[in-house]
């Protein structure tokens, strides 16, 4: 008996090959388009749960969620400025004021809103076109390391992750993203004369350049171990040294400019430790690494247990992390720049940051590790990863913007 053949149908195969046959940026356009419908209809219909309670009221529109919470500052900025006098809180201390927030997206909004009618459209407009523009490099970044089929599923996880609400609300992460992704792909390809405009381009949109400094030196001495296995010019050991200290120089400008705008040599670190009071009162001055040992014992006394559980946890959270960039093997196929990347980012998160609701909104940088979440070809497994995402961003969407209302609904 003649062994029986078993074929797609035509019409699956012509769909395919004409996929296959379009540009990628063409096909990340369509990825991109279909996620931001999914995420406008999950704003959509948390405007219509959101009630009384609510930060937005009843019924807000899709351009009253677009300008709320952090979008607000970020108008300031581009309406009023920075202040030259720092505002205090009631108890004498240092009020939440704008110089938190850099300018590059507030004004570049401000500028393209002048065409659109508005700053929350302009706003809109430069996150949109960042996150498809940040989509675009990221495929690039991950296509030599882990393939074209599974650098476009990384694309479909980042594109409709949890967080995909930040590609078109009012906030910088996805300029901020687009930028970083650039220059990971510059420092990939050893293109170094374009790093010293997009690290004062990141620098200027919003917190994180320190951390690309700190990239830079831990690459750079990846290069210098592995100097007799690949060449090291001495060309790339300037650039990697020069751009780290500009990176530095970067990171640190904001709080001199501030310093000099009011007059006030803390008035950044007091501008951000503002914040941290909302959730543990009293005076808080900076030590690195402190915000994560106080979050764990604050967080875990508010869950009914002791804080030593908290700074247990959060060891093994450390070495959990620390382990997985090291050791898995679907995160080594991403490349030792994402890696290490990752690495640095997260070391910075923990050496600056008190962990609340923000958190997850501070993890987007680290996003080209869904890259490794694309690495296993099994469909059922990326399905699945594709629809804990989509769960994911309703979740965020329902608590930030239909809810709202508690101490842990900030974005």
């Amino acid at each position: 008996m003649a062994e029986r053949v078993v074929t797609a149908p035509a019409a699956v195969t012509t769909t395919a090959n004409a996929w296959t046959r379009l540009p990628v940026a063409a096909r990340i356009a369509i990825v991109y388009v279909v996620a931001r419908l999914i995420t406008t209809a999950f704003l959509l219909f948390a405007a219509s749960l959101s009630t009384e309670g609510s930060r937005f009221g009843i019924a807000p529109s899709l351009s009253d969620l677009a300008i709320g919470w952090d979008a607000q500052w970020y108008w300031t900025v581009a309406v009023s400025g920075y202040p030259s006098q720092l505002p205090l809180a009631e108890a004498g201390h240092i009020a939440e004021n704008a110089w938190a927030f850099m300018p590059l997206y507030a004004y570049l909004s401000a500028g393209l809103g002048f065409f659109f009618g508005s700053w929350g459209a302009g706003a809109v407009m430069v996150s949109l076109v960042a996150g498809y523009g940040a989509c675009v490099v990221l495929h690039a970044m991950l296509r030599e390391r882990i393939g074209a089929d599974a650098a476009m599923w990384a694309v479909v996880l980042f594109s409709c992750g949890p967080l995909a609400a930040l590609f078109q609300v009012g906030y910088a992460e996805t300029l901020f993203l687009f930028f970083l992704f650039l220059s990971i792909r510059c420092v990939q390809q050893r293109r170094w004369g374009w790093l010293y405009l997009l690290v004062p381009a990141m620098g200027f949109t919003r917190p994180g350049i320190l951390a690309f400094a700190l990239f830079l030196g831990l690459y750079g001495i990846h290069r210098f171990l592995r100097r007799r296995r690949e060449t090291l010019p001495t060309r790339d050991v300037v650039h990697i040294v020069s751009l780290g200290a500009l990176a530095t120089l970067v990171g640190f400008s904001w709080q001199w400019i501030a310093a000099v705008v009011t007059g006030d040599p803390g008035a950044y670190l007091a501008t951000e430790l503002a914040w941290r009071r909302n959730w543990l009162g009293g005076e808080s001055g900076f030590v690195p690494v402190d915000g994560w040992v106080q979050a764990a014992g604050f967080w875990f006394t508010q869950w009914g247990l002791g804080p030593e559980t908290g700074y247990i946890f959060l060891f093994l959270l450390v070495i959990a992390v620390a382990a997985g960039l090291l050791l898995l093997p679907q995160v080594k196929k991403l490349g030792i720049e994402v890696r290490l990347w990752s690495a640095s980012y997260l070391i910075y998160l923990l050496l600056v940051f008190f962990p609340q609701s923000s958190v997850f909104r501070l993890l987007v940088p680290a996003s080209p590790l869904f890259g490794a979440l694309a690495v296993p070809r099994s469909l059922p497994w990326r399905l699945g990863m594709l629809a804990l995402a989509l769960v994911g961003q309703w979740w965020w969407i329902y608590n930030m913007y239909a809810l709202g209302n508690t101490y842990w609904q900030i974005p």
